[in-house]
């Protein structure tokens, strides 16, 4: 079984990835962030970095689907090569720092890459406000993602509602992180979990929203 966790930057994606990996006995898979040869010129010059930035991520996830349909284990992975492409290479398309002949010959390669790709068989959306996403970057204080544009935080989290309300087909399961803090209220780690097993083990909708009102 695949499940992905989705969301911005800042939005806790590791850190959920971490917990219910932990809780569940479930083999968590990450982004190759800390290792990414891109990352810290990419914030330093978005237009000049994009298209290598987004090639490397493409071929890491992928090779992550591959690694994950080769296990009979359930894997929780940090970020799918959907939402890579559908809203960060997309972003970045949209706000001018990718040219279209970059952007075309990209989704040429995703585009033979679905021929073996799957969708997860759940994805987790941590839905955030723009605010809740600047104040945990402040908070983490990583020096790369300390001059990300907030134009650009916000042009994700727009691409992140249109994929997960209009592009995706997958089973999603929406939580509304502002106000919540699982990593520290251990309640409100109780009710994703919850809601996870909810979703498999009950008859329920394939697509549903919860938050912590």
């Amino acid at each position: 079984m695949h499940i992905a966790i989705a969301g911005n930057i800042g939005s806790g994606k590791t850190t959920l990835t971490k917990m219910l990996a932990q809780h569940y006995g479930w083999q968590p898979k990450f982004e190759s962030v800390i290792h990414n040869p891109y990352l810290e010129d990419y914030y330093k010059d978005i237009h000049r970095w994009s298209f290598p930035l987004e090639v490397y991520f493409l071929k890491e996830r992928f090779r992550d689907v591959l690694d994950i349909e080769k296990t009979d284990e359930v894997v929780i992975q940090d970020r799918s090569i959907f939402e890579g492409v559908y809203v960060f290479a997309a972003n970045n398309m949209a706000q001018g720092n990718l040219s279209e002949r970059d952007f075309e010959t990209y989704m040429n390669l995703f585009e033979l890459m679905t021929m073996v790709t799957k969708t997860p068989d759940l994805m987790i959306y941590l839905r955030s406000s723009l605010q809740r996403l600047i104040d945990n970057i402040a908070k983490r204080g990583r020096d790369y993602e300390q001059s990300i544009p907030i134009e650009y935080l916000r042009g994700l989290n727009d691409r992140y509602e249109d994929f997960i309300y209009n592009k995706y087909k997958g089973r999603v399961l929406v939580i509304e992180t502002d106000g919540m803090d699982f990593r520290d209220n251990k309640k409100d780690f109780a009710f994703i979990c919850d809601k996870i097993d909810a979703l498999f083990y009950g008859l329920f909708p394939e697509r549903m929203e919860f938050n912590d009102n």
